[in-house]
């Protein structure tokens, strides 16, 4: 087994993969990334409209072509008819973590009201976790600021690679039973 982290990176914009407007998603998450990640990683993203079968089938090739670890996606979280990721991520999971959900939701309201209306959610497929985040870049960072510290350990439990991250943006956190020497 490889130790270098696969991520998967989707980004869900009608108008985005149109080419009506560029895409923030994915530079915001690379980026995001970049920074966090201490082990060695690679990205693997794709761009699609909002289209429930796109992204069902986008989620399953990452998963089971790619075998990425880790998948976010970026945008499609809200109530607009439109908006069908956390449905379409549901449709293809096989265990829902709900607290993701719970404590993207929770970290977006110290920003905004209107956090309540986000769908977001956070599962497993087979050994990735899958995570729905916000569509804008400001909130993509806030969000996987909240939340990423439990994603490492996650990632261990589903038996993907040890994860370490640079502490001054993010502190990975497991029992001290599951922490590795630094090498």
């Amino acid at each position: 087994m490889s130790n270098e982290l696969l991520i998967g990176v989707v980004s869900i914009s009608d108008r985005a993969s149109q080419g009506v407007y560029q895409d923030q998603g994915i530079p915001s998450l690379q980026e995001w990334f970049e920074r966090a990640l201490a082990s060695p990683w690679k990205m693997v993203s794709r761009l699609i409209p909002d289209e429930r079968a796109q992204i069902e089938a986008t989620l399953k090739e990452l998963v089971d072509k790619e075998e990425c670890h880790l998948i976010v996606t970026t945008g499609g979280t809200g109530p607009a008819p439109r908006d069908c990721t956390p449905d379409a991520t549901l449709a293809v999971a096989d265990k829902e973590l709900p607290g993701f959900g719970e404590q993207m939701r929770a970290v977006s309201l110290k920003y905004v009201p209107t956090a309540i209306l986000s769908r977001q959610v956070g599962v497993i497929r087979k050994k990735t976790l899958i995570l729905n985040l916000p569509g804008q870049p400001k909130a993509i960072k806030e969000t996987l600021d909240g939340i990423f510290a439990a994603v490492p350990y996650c990632i261990d439990l589903i038996g993907g690679p040890y994860i370490e991250t640079n502490e001054e943006v993010v502190k990975a956190f497991r029992p001290k039973s599951a922490v590795r020497p630094p090498r």
